[in-house]
């Protein structure tokens, strides 16, 4: 009769720990979902912005006709659905890189640069990819966590019982990690250094030579 209890007792714990298990994955994976709507809600306004600002673009430069029809390419494919998150970050990726050739274009144009609707869209913009970068860190740590429990012991066992799986992380690739540039405004000029003297040396460089058959300068 013990021995039954025992048992008894030991299924009880089982069944506990594994429920406790799957309610942490449950929730986990409810992080992760929540997570990417921040993403998704984020990215929708880029991709209404960057169609703003095409359509602005072309008021003062329509005959860069195939920049443009670049950047409308990318963001039609970025605005696909059914994208995983590792396909989204390639076209959203893909978008930026052709938002950044765009961005070089209006370089050119002082009255577009001036263009008080464009100068707030290109500040929206600028707002519009930070709010992203922290919802992919906020959605990458909580992927990170999920999938350590899927694939340690003994969640592991829960999960593949209950079909929980690994989802993916939404990385930028390594060459598009760099923000794009919209910031329109004054830039501070770089001064170059004086002759004669090696960039970043400091006071020890080596002083210009003099001119011919003019003695250099006694140190004191």
């Amino acid at each position: 009769m013990l021995i039954w209890i025992v048992i008894a007792v030991v299924v009880v714990l089982l069944v506990l720990v594994a429920v406790g298990i799957y309610n942490g994955l449950i929730k986990l994976r409810n992080l992760v979902q929540e997570a990417w709507r921040q993403i998704d809600v984020e990215l929708k306004r880029r991709h209404d912005l960057i169609g703003n600002l095409v359509e602005t673009v072309k008021g003062y430069a329509a005959h860069e006709r195939g920049t443009l029809e670049d950047v409308m390419k990318a963001r039609s494919a970025a605005m696909a659905g059914g994208q995983s998150p590792a396909q989204q970050a390639q076209s959203e990726g893909l978008l930026s890189q052709a938002l950044g050739r765009l961005i070089a274009v209006a370089e050119a144009y002082p009255d577009l640069k001036a263009n008080q609707n464009f100068l707030a869209l290109q500040q929206e913009l600028t707002s519009t990819e930070d709010r992203i970068a922290s919802a992919r860190r906020y959605y990458n740590a909580n992927v990170r966590e999920l999938n350590t429990k899927v694939e340690t012991v003994p969640s592991n066992v829960v999960a593949g019982m209950f079909g929980i799986h690994r989802e993916e992380y939404f990385e930028v690739q390594s060459e598009e990690r760099d923000p794009v540039k919209v910031d329109f405004g004054q830039r501070d000029a770089t001064i170059p250094p004086p002759s004669g003297y090696a960039a970043g040396s400091g006071l020890d460089a080596t002083p210009p030579a003099p001119p011919a058959g003019q003695q250099p300068p006694t140190q004191a």
